[in-house]
């Protein structure tokens, strides 16, 4: 029996691990947390803190499904936030048009790192990396290093707020963009090639895969999930900021590892990934709650990400 449940163990833990592990964090907190943690005004609280996460999450998932990393992810968020933000405050241009500038700039920034993985041949780690300071440097150009703010209600409301007072725009974002892309990953050529690139990219290849076509394409749903994010994030707070998204590559990455996709590429699901930004918010939430400063909760999020991939590759070894 004990056999039999080793062999069933990876396959079980792909399945419902991730949902295992969000269950047992509501119930541990729910515990020995504050009576208010499971309320229903917390929990949603914990899915509209999570949404942004969630979107950035859903980026990062494709990047690393082929085996690569985006380290851009802040700055990116940061960069069309600004973009979007002077567009409506300085340029008079109606919120739904500068939305929708923002979020092909972040496409473009994404189009920018896929063009540089494919030119120069390096990992993907090494010009993320460096176009992370680039874009932080064009928004701190762009800003004079100063905030932009005042927005539009609508603005506000449709992209951070709520929609007719009850329905969380954020919340709604996230659920329509992740659907999407897993509709794209799961049941399109180009996202089945995308997992086959995961897989081995050299098999791909030569089985007649443009790989640096699906690269290109990779990197700009990246930099347009990083960019929406970064709309998203600005109307909840109500102004641009040009340190905006600092930090948020470790939340993008945790959330798509913890949510079961493969640091080697080839193995992941939206759906998980979306679980696993709700698990980093249900985290965030609860240590608040509990009164644990946020230099312990980065500890966490830095231990989450280690054990991940290291059950990641216990369980590959053994299948």
């Amino acid at each position: 029996m004990d056999s039999r449940l080793k062999k069933k163990f990876p396959a079980l833990w792909e399945r419902f691990g991730t949902v295992g592990i969000l269950v047992l964090l509501l119930l541990v907190i729910g515990i020995f947390g504050p009576p208010q943690f499971l309320s229903k005004n917390n929990l949603m609280q914990i899915a509209i803190q999570s949404s942004v996460t969630g979107l950035i999450a859903c980026g990062e998932f494709f990047a690393i499904l082929i085996a690569g990393i985006d380290l851009s992810v802040g700055s990116v968020m940061g960069l069309v936030g600004m973009v979007t933000a002077r567009l409506m405050v300085l340029g008079n241009v109606p919120w739904a048009t500068a939305v929708l500038i923002g979020i092909l700039c972040g496409a473009l920034c994404g189009a920018f790192n896929g063009l540089m993985i494919n030119l120069t041949g390096l990992h993907p780690f090494v010009i993320t990396l460096g176009t992370q300071s680039i874009f932080r440097g064009l928004v701190l150009i762009l800003s004079g290093a100063k905030s932009t703010y005042g927005f539009s209600k609508q603005f506000k409301d449709c992209m951070g707020g709520f929609i007719n007072g009850t329905v969380p725009s954020a919340v709604l974002i996230m659920a329509v963009v992740a659907v999407l892309l897993w509709l794209f990953s799961s049941y399109t050529i180009c996202g089945r090639n995308i997992y086959a690139m995961g897989g081995n990219k050299e098999a791909a290849w030569f089985s007649g895969i443009n790989t640096k076509l699906h690269t290109l394409i990779v990197h700009m749903i990246c930099g347009a999930c990083f960019g929406l994010a970064g709309i998203v994030y600005t109307a909840r707070i109500g102004s641009a900021e040009p340190l905006a998204g600092e930090g948020y590559e470790t939340f993008a990455i945790a959330s798509a590892i913890i949510g079961g996709t493969s640091f080697f590429g080839g193995r992941g699901k939206i759906p998980t990934v979306v679980i696993g930004s709700l698990i980093i918010g249900t985290i965030n939430n609860g240590l608040n709650m509990l009164n644990v400063g946020s230099y312990y909760q980065q500890i966490v999020t830095g231990s989450l990400i280690i054990l991940a991939v290291t059950l990641d590759s216990l369980v590959k070894g053994k299948k």
